[in-house]
């Protein structure tokens, strides 16, 4: 592969990534509920599910997709369930301001990765952008498993670099929020967010 079909491709995700969507609702819900730090897992996770579509695509996704469509269908209404149980939390008692920095526990930050890896498992487009828009990128026969590997390393990067600062600016956008009223007005926001990707994940799968 050459330099040019890698430079094409992290182009082509940065600009795929950058278009609002259910992954980045989530993320800004989740970062406007719980700050920067403790929405890093979600990232991670959003990342991790445009890998498992980027090998698909390169080891024949069609018949791989089918193989594993239970498995992700199951990680989808788990993430599901997760952003549900968020957005009551965050609805029914927020969290204050001098929490946001705590740091998250272990099962906390599992059920947030999950909740990204579903996000991205549920969402068309991602889907369309491997299926679609990859192929016409790049020639996925001329992958090698060295190329493979820049090619994971090319999403992380390009993901975390677009995403974080969607994450930044909710996260600090909450420490503006002093006021309990706005704080709880905030809270709520970020509640809508987390349901409205819940249900929206549940409605696709």
């Amino acid at each position: 592969m050459t330099v040019a079909a890698f430079f094409a491709y992290a182009i082509a995700l940065g600009i795929a990534a950058a278009i609002p969507g259910p992954g980045v609702a989530a993320l800004v819900g989740r970062a406007l509920g719980t700050g920067f730090a403790r929405s890093v897992p979600m990232l991670l996770g959003l990342a991790v599910g445009d890998v498992i579509y980027l090998t698909l695509a390169i080891a024949g996704l069609a018949f791989i997709a089918t193989a594993f469509s239970a498995a992700f269908f199951v990680v989808k209404l788990a993430g599901a369930a997760y952003l549900l149980w968020l957005a009551w939390r965050f609805w029914n008692e927020g969290i204050a301001v001098r929490k946001v920095e705590k740091s998250a526990g272990r099962r906390d930050g599992i059920a947030s990765f999950l909740a990204g890896l579903a996000v991205t498992l549920g969402n068309p487009k991602t889907i369309v952008f491997y299926m679609a828009i990859l192929p016409a990128v790049m020639d996925l026969s001329a992958v090698t498993l060295a190329g493979y590997g820049v090619l994971v390393i090319l999403t992380f990067l390009v993901l975390f670099v677009v995403m974080t600062p969607y994450m930044a600016l909710a996260s600090r956008a909450r420490l503006f929020f002093t006021d309990p009223r706005a704080l709880r007005r905030l809270n709520r926001s970020a509640a809508a967010a987390m349901a409205g990707t819940a249900g929206w994940i549940v409605a696709k799968g």
